[in-house]
């Protein structure tokens, strides 16, 4: 069972390229804690941030990245999707569709909020994708953000060209 953790403040605006990546801790589909802080110390990672599990542009983005891991870790990245959805429906949505990579719960919203990437009128995160590298002091640091409009998945090539 997850540890109560401190959550960073919310922010009015979307984050940038520059920025210190809030840290956070989120549990995954099978309910372990996943580190932001722990995971830069890998390499680069990607959050994708989805609205919803079971629908149809978010499915199609993280099968993607299920079936692109071979291209994401060859240059060193993590790809994680975040949504709101409860572990539980993520777990449930990783195997009915065969996701290999890990799904985090954003139930309280607090990280999307965190991000400036909440959409107040669903409840729920936008669509994002955040490529956070390490920073000098071995921090998180934002080396890419791209937030779309519901209904338009991420440019692939894109958001790999940029990782790295």
């Amino acid at each position: 069972m997850s540890t109560t953790h401190t959550q960073p403040p919310a922010r009015s605006l979307p984050i940038a390229a520059g920025d210190a990546a809030p840290d956070f801790v989120l549990q995954n589909q099978d309910r372990q804690d996943w580190k932001l802080a722990e995971a830069v110390k890998k390499g680069d990672v990607v959050l994708c941030f989805f609205p919803f599990a079971f629908t149809g542009v978010c499915g199609t983005e993280m099968k993607c990245i299920s079936g692109e891991m071979a291209e994401w870790q060859k240059k060193g990245a993590q790809v994680v999707g975040v949504s709101c959805d409860s572990p539980f429906v993520l777990k449930a949505w990783a195997a009915a569709e065969g996701f290999s990579h890990d799904l985090l719960s954003d139930q309280h919203r607090n990280v999307c909020k965190a991000y400036g990437i909440y959409w107040a009128d669903m409840n729920t995160t936008q669509r994002a994708t955040v490529i956070i590298g390490r920073s000098a002091e071995g921090r998180g640091k934002v080396k890419w953000v791209q937030t779309r409009q519901p209904g338009n998945a991420m440019n692939w090539d894109e958001v790999l060209a940029k990782v790295g």
